[in-house]
């Protein structure tokens, strides 16, 4: 193996096949569920769901207990926001983008402090503060999980979280040896500004008519 090819995929040697495959799938979904949360096409959440529940196992396995709740919660708000993309909000019209009210701000607030401190009473229940990598954990950790709220509920600012979250998430994922993954994360990052301006631009052409 070249030595370029050993930096980024070394520590794939030690991995079973079938993980490796089943992590390249899971990127290969979350991708397509970006890409149509980008095109607010309602396609985001089942792609989501097979990709998180993918990560779920595999995180599980991996004892990366963090980064497995926070598969298992995106799981979970992937079934609340289908439902509240496809609810009337009249005769003729679905739940549409908007912004962020001031207080879903506050509600975005609590569930940030909350995350803080659940995933620390976990972390010191199981014993993993042992590295680095668990403080930026806790911190992307509830930083997923305000995007992921504010995207079921179709507030522009869940990009924000994504994108502030994705960047952390690049070199965090290559350093714990999860090349693929860490791949991902850069790709998101870029969809995730392209989503803003997409979704931003939809918006206002949405107040203009209105």
């Amino acid at each position: 193996m070249s030595p370029i090819l050993e930096f980024f995929f070394g520590q794939y040697s030690d991995y079973d096949t079938v993980d490796i495959v089943l992590e390249i799938v899971a990127v290969c979904f979350g991708f397509l569920s970006v890409w149509f949360s980008k095109q607010n096409n309602i396609l985001v959440f089942p792609t989501g769901m097979i990709s998180t529940a993918i990560f779920v196992y595999l995180l599980l396995k991996w004892s990366l207990l963090g980064d497995m709740m926070i598969n298992a919660y995106y799981f979970i708000m992937s079934v609340y926001g289908w439902y509240i993309w496809t609810r009337k909000v009249d005769a003729s019209h679905v739940t549409p983008i908007s912004y962020t009210t001031k207080a879903e701000h506050r509600y975005s607030a609590i569930i940030f402090i909350a995350t803080l401190v659940f995933v620390f009473v976990v972390y010191y229940s199981f014993d993993k503060w042992n590295d680095w990598t668990a403080y930026v954990d806790t911190f992307t950790t509830a930083v997923f999980f305000v995007g992921m709220w504010l995207m079921a509920k179709r507030k522009i600012e869940n990009w924000i979280y994504w994108i502030i979250g994705d960047i952390i998430s690049v070199p965090l994922y290559f350093y714990k040896g999860f090349t693929f993954t860490s791949f991902q994360y850069l790709i998101f990052t870029i969809i995730a500004i392209y989503g803003y301006y997409a979704w931003k631009k939809h918006l206002n052409n949405n107040l203009q008519i209105a």
